[in-house]
């Protein structure tokens, strides 16, 4: 269940807003893609407990392991949230409010 959204302009990296979308959840696993693998929220999120499961950048020196079928769960947020844009998209488009 999405908590928290921040919404960036398409030249902001993923992880800008990162550790403002974990800081103050209390979960038990960190599920993100790639875009979030910076030092930064991986130690925040770990001192609030949270299982890291993020897969490594490829230029990490040392790759860390993750969960990779609790990964493919990402999607379930992903996929409502990317739905909702295209709708919102679909009625701006059709002028419709």
């Amino acid at each position: 269940m999405p908590i928290r959204v921040f919404v960036t302009s398409g030249t902001t990296v993923d992880c800008k807003p990162g550790e403002k979308l974990i800081d103050g959840i209390d979960a038990l696993a960190l599920l993100a893609d790639r875009g979030y693998d910076v030092n930064s929220i991986i130690e925040l999120a770990r001192s609030m407990g949270m299982e890291i499961v993020i897969p490594p950048k490829k230029n990490r020196t040392v790759q860390r392991d993750y969960d990779k079928a609790l990964y493919k769960l990402r999607h379930l947020v992903e996929n409502p949230f990317l739905a909702a844009v295209q709708i919102r998209c679909i009625a701006i488009w059709l002028n419709i409010y």
